[in-house]
């Protein structure tokens, strides 16, 4: 093997001195400290009984753990109008159905959009990237209005429409299908396969890190929305709205307060926690390029 062959085979060595290594990990050694340590101050809050929870200057992990708190919660929502069961089925439900509908809808229009050129396909884009320059805050007042002439308001489709209707999903899966290549969709149309077969077996298990992520951003949102301007009756409201009226207690409740925050940030922090797993898995086994 001659000398060119061997300098194109050797292995590079990083462009990153000693020092530039140990700098980048101490950088992201303080970042993770920086975000972890929110998550367990909550924790660790609500496992303190009430003498530590007023303590001044706070501690942040608690001398004498216990778990009163969270039965105390338990308590108090046993003594609620609407059975506190009712109100986990809604949150459930609603995200369940909002987060599916927003993963099958933006998936279908994706799908057209990057692959399938036609009149006015680029400017429909062009709106939804549009749609994203603007908060929930800014659209409340239209979707409120469209859901009152639809006669939604005060059902689970006021919370469930608007999520099938969300810009970021279509967006990403829009942007990430453009990467499949399109050879292997040809190619599976030349062995027989209709559009249904090769979008269902072929473009969404190959665009799986865009329908994890939209899962992660759906579930997030719905599972934290306390629909307050737009469901009215007791028993549809979700578990959010639930054991934010507990927090409004007072002092007293205090350590129930600090069980609720963890209790609504439990699930979306699991969610996140698994879909980023897939999602790293997928994009290093399942990449393909042109």
């Amino acid at each position: 093997m001659n000398t060119s062959v061997r300098r194109k085979f050797r292995r590079r060595s990083p462009n990153r001195s000693i020092g530039g290594d140990i700098g980048m990990y101490l950088f992201l050694a303080l970042l993770c400290i920086m975000m972890a340590v929110p998550m367990v101050y909550a924790v660790t809050s609500s496992l303190k009984p009430l003498d530590e929870l007023f303590k001044f200057p706070p501690t942040l992990f608690a001398r004498n753990p216990t778990f009163d708190n969270f039965s105390d919660l338990f308590v108090t929502m046993s003594q609620s109008y609407v059975p506190f069961s009712r109100y986990v089925f809604n949150t459930v439900f609603v995200t369940f159905a909002g987060t599916a509908g927003e993963v099958i809808i933006a998936s279908m229009a994706a799908y057209v959009l990057a692959k399938y050129n036609f009149p006015g396909g680029r400017i429909f884009f062009n709106v939804v990237v549009t749609a994203l320059m603007f908060t929930g805050y800014v659209t409340a007042i239209p979707n409120y209005l469209i859901m009152t002439k639809l006669h939604i308001v005060d059902t689970y489709w006021a919370l469930i429409l608007p999520a099938f209707a969300a810009p970021i999903g279509l967006f990403l899966m829009k942007q990430y299908m453009e990467g499949i290549p399109d050879s292997i969709i040809e190619a599976a149309k030349i062995d027989g396969a209709n559009e249904w077969t090769t979008f269902i077996k072929l473009v969404m298990p190959n665009a799986k890190p865009a329908w994890l992520t939209i899962i992660i951003f759906s579930v997030q949102s719905l599972w934290n929305n306390n629909a307050s301007n737009l469901i009215y009756t007791e028993n549809l409201k979700p578990v959010t709205y639930a054991l934010q009226q507990i927090q409004l207690g007072g002092i007293v409740r205090t350590g129930q307060t600090a069980a609720v925050t963890v209790i609504i940030m439990l699930l979306p922090v699991l969610i996140f926690i698994f879909a980023q797993s897939q999602v790293l898995e997928t994009m290093a086994t399942s990449g393909l390029k042109d």
